[in-house]
Formats: structure tokens, C-alpha cells, sequence
């Protein structure tokens, strides 16, 4: 079942002396269930691809679809919720909170969900949403560490702690931005598998924008981007 579709979609970058045209009329489809990357060099509009498909960009022309939803139809609100609710994300720089323990950075995620949503997570109390998260970090295997801090923790780990942040509200899609840029080669086979294993039990669609070659090796497709367009 198709989960994303772009149609002609454009991205222009304005300063004050010139306009970039960072993505030209990239169209594609994917699927429910599938683990691809979008690669290319560096400049080629593949993180600006995975920005807009997460809703943290606006699009300057053509469309985006989530399943039956056109992203130029949804005011900021429904933007919000959407990217809440559908959407986990991690990123090269791991974005954790220095002072918070690795299970309240999970918690963070479930902290922005409405009631409703939490409730149907079966989440109805404090001690849900504290299980909830350390139950995340299981998952990812980070037993016993829910009470360190990032600092306390390597750099593979507190990946792993923004993949279980990214995970725990059980998204429909996990968008990964460069997410073994920091990382040593036995981190970044580490977070591959892990993430691997998320795609093929859990049946999340899993989209990274990367151009390391032990991500392009691990996927099933590859979308691939030169200027802004697909080659």
C-alpha cells in the first residue's frame, strides 16, 4: 500500500543576493513497509527530500501525499499533529536534552500526545508513559541504562536512545537524517541492524537520507538524487 507520494515536488532556498533550487520536480512513491534510502552527495537535496516528507519544511511547489493526506491542504495545526502523531524522527546530531536521563528524553515524545492518542497506546497514568519509555529503550537495547544521562553514554548509545525517543509513540513512518555521521563503523552496523529489525518485525517504513555506503548496502531501494533531481 502506497504510504508517500510526491508529485512535481520543488524546493527553493531564498537569501537576499539568490534563490537555490535545492529539490526540481522530484516525484515518487513509497510504499507501507518499505526500508529505502535517498541518497547522493552532499547538496543534492536529499535531506531537504526527508525535511519536507516530515513536515519540518514548507514545500515551494507540487505536492505531498501521507496515505490520503495532501500536505498543502493542512493548515500549521494539522501539520503539528501530523508530524506528532504519524512521524518519528532521529538525526545525526542525536538531539537529546544534556540534563535529562535517557528514559525522560524518551518520555518527551509521549509527553507532546494528546490524551486521546496516549490512551490508545494504552498509556492512562505517569507510571504507563515511565514504562512505556523504558520498555523503548528495551527495545532497542538499552536495558538498565534509563537512568543515565547522554553524557554518560556513547555516542552508538545515545543514537539508540533518539531511535527509542523516535519509536515509542509507534509512528507509521521513522525518518532518519545521516544517522551514522558521528558514529564508528561497529556503531553504525549497530544502528543499521537495529533499525533493520524495527523494519522487518514491527513492519515500520523506514527511510534514511544518507550517503554512507553501509546504509546504501542494507537497504532494499534506493532513491538516488543529483541537483535536486532523481538519477
Amino acid at each position: 500500500m502506497e504510504l508517500f507520494r510526491t508529485e512535481n515536488l520543488s524546493k527553493i532556498y531564498k537569501t537576499s543576493s539568490e534563490s537555490v533550487l535545492a529539490l526540481d520536480k522530484v516525484s515518487l512513491s513509497i510504499n507501507s513497509g518499505e526500508l529505502l534510502a535517498i541518497s547522493g552527495r552532499s547538496g543534492s537535496g536529499k535531506t531537504t527530500l526527508l525535511n519536507l516528507l516530515g513536515l519540518l519544511d514548507s514545500v515551494s511547489g507540487g505536492d505531498i501525499y501521507l496515505e490520503d493526506i495532501k500536505y498543502s491542504q493542512l493548515d500549521k495545526k494539522a501539520q503539528t499533529n501530523i508530524r506528532r502523531d504519524y512521524i518519528g524522527m532521529i538525526f545525526q546530531s542525536y538531539n537529546l536534552i544534556p540534563v535529562l536521563t535517557a528514559v525522560e528524553n524518551v518520555e518527551l515524545a509521549l509527553n507532546v500526545l494528546e490524551k486521546k492518542s496516549l490512551e490508545k497506546l494504552g498509556i492512562m497514568n505517569k507510571n504507563d508513559k515511565r514504562d512505556f519509555a523504558i520498555q523503548s529503550l528495551n527495545e532497542v537495547g538499552l536495558e538498565n541504562k534509563e537512568n543515565r544521562r547522554p553524557n554518560e553514554l556513547s555516542g552508538g548509545q545515545q543514537q539508540r536512545i533518539s531511535i527509542a525517543r523516535a519509536i515509542v509513540k509507534q509512528p507509521k513512518v521513522l525518518l532518519a537524517d545521516e544517522p551514522t555521521a558521528n558514529l564508528d563503523k561497529e556503531n553504525s552496523l549497530n544502528v543499521i541492524s537495529l533499525i533493520e529489525k524495527l523494519n522487518s518485525e514491527k513492519g515500520l517504513t523506514c527511510i534514511y537520507s544518507s550517503h554512507d555506503k553501509l546504509i546504501i548496502e542494507s537497504v532494499k531501494r534506493e532513491i538516488k538524487l543529483e541537483d535536486g533531481r532523481i538519477c
